[in-house]
């Protein structure tokens, strides 16, 4: 699928000398930025949820923990 991105100057130039020092085309710099992007966010919802189970039942120990 096509997709018109449109960029700063700036930011132009910064994916340019990337992509120059990585040795990829500004199209992969993109791509591999949104897989890792989407890498970490994923990342980020699992732990979100593990806490969302573990700390409740640990909530009066790391209270006593940080009070000590």
């Amino acid at each position: 699928m096509a997709m018109t991105l449109r960029l700063s100057e700036e930011e132009n130039r910064r994916l340019d000398e990337l992509a120059a020092a990585e040795g990829r085309s500004k199209q992969e710099v993109v791509r591999l930025a949104l897989a890792e992007r989407w890498a970490r966010s994923q990342k980020e919802e699992q732990l979100s949820e593990v806490l969302g189970r573990v700390l409740p039942k640990y909530r009066g120990l790391l209270d006593r923990l940080g009070s000590a």
